[in-house]
């Protein structure tokens, strides 16, 4: 039993070195075995993910042999018929949501998830061609359709408008086409056109539109221009209303210098009145003790002193020289006189 357990294993490994195949993957792709017959392993695909750039060997008849491409694909579908997916007509037709007929060109950007290679294989698609046009394709003509049909006509105009349907668009392709083993990385939107007659009406509100932008932007210069004017015009009132504040203090302290050399000249001119006057109040205490009338007259003699004197005295209405003591005046004059000669020396 030994020798023929050892004849039988011997013949098969003879038969697998002379009648094997060779299977092959490219850079980017994966291949999937599929056992035809359960002789060495479960029949039906194998689970195994076969690496990209790598060469096998396996039995012919019993074996088939499968591969996916695993890079970024793109499919474009267009109104250009020189590009794109097909070499006809191929972008996508539907009505905004306010019902204006617009066509789109969209670009899908996908790639196959390796992981999923022999999922796919069993359940999906049997090769890319297959996977690319029934599947993907399928699924990418239909739902896009829906999502960009809720822009409005007019937002077809406005690149964000355009790039959030884009990525709503691809999160839902994302959700379809995901479990199947496929990866949507991108949806693109290139060009879109309306009915002519349409298009020229809404080209016509666009000029009309920039225009008018033009006008509130000229306005808009207008009243910057007078912003800046207004500012300019403050700025020298400030100046002038600063200057003005200057002068004000600068003669508001020249004045109060001034009022307090004149205070104080004042208080020099009271003290020296109330010292006058308070020489003045001696004096006329002096005058009015006993001696006071003796220095009135003499005072009165000196200022007659050297003078000639004629008096002349009127009363009853003729003149009368009784009412003059002459005598006495001359006695004074005479103890002046007497007074002002020197002592005799012994």
């Amino acid at each position: 039993m030994k020798r023929l357990l050892i004849l039988v294993t011997l013949m098969m490994v003879l038969l697998i070195n002379v009648g094997c195949v060779v299977r092959t993957t490219g850079e980017t792709e994966v291949g999937v075995r599929t056992r035809k017959i359960g002789l060495l392993g479960p029949k039906g695909v194998e689970e195994r993910i076969y690496t990209p750039g790598a060469t096998y060997f396996f039995l012919p008849f019993i074996n088939d042999w499968d591969v996916f491409d695993t890079k970024l694909q793109n499919l474009e579908m267009t109104f250009s018929q020189t590009r794109g997916d097909r070499k006809t007509r191929d972008d996508l037709l539907f009505k905004t949501i306010d019902g204006n007929d617009i066509s789109l060109d969209v670009i899908i950007a996908y790639r196959i998830d390796a992981s999923k290679a022999p999922y796919i294989l069993q359940y999906v698609a049997r090769n890319d061609a297959t996977l690319r046009g029934k599947i993907i394709r399928t699924v990418a003509r239909s739902k896009p359709r829906d999502i960009f049909g809720e822009l409005t006509t007019e937002a077809f105009y406005v690149a964000d408008s355009r790039e959030r349907q884009a990525e709503k668009a691809k999160k839902a392709l994302q959700e379809i086409l995901g479990p199947m083993g496929i990866v949507v990385e991108k949806v693109l939107t290139n060009d879109y056109r309306f009915n002519k007659e349409y298009q020229k009406a809404i080209e016509d509100k666009k000029v009309a539109d920039q225009q008018v932008e033009k006008n509130k932007s000229a306005q808009h210069a207008a009243l910057e221009e007078y912003k800046r004017k207004l500012e300019e015009a403050k700025g020298v009132v400030n100046q002038m209303v600063a200057d003005a504040d200057g002068q004000y203090q600068k003669d508001q302290i020249e004045a109060d210098v001034y009022l307090e050399q004149q205070q104080l000249l004042a208080e020099a001119i009271t003290a020296e009145g109330i010292a006058e006057a308070k020489g003045i109040l001696e004096m006329n205490k002096a005058l009015a003790g006993s001696g006071g009338e003796v220095i009135v007259k003499l005072k009165i003699a000196e200022a007659i002193q050297g003078k000639r004197i004629m008096l002349l005295p009127v009363s009853e209405g003729g003149m009368n020289l009784k009412t003059t003591d002459i005598n006495r005046l001359i006695e004074t004059l005479g103890v002046r006189s007497l007074s002002a000669q020197p002592e005799k020396k012994e």
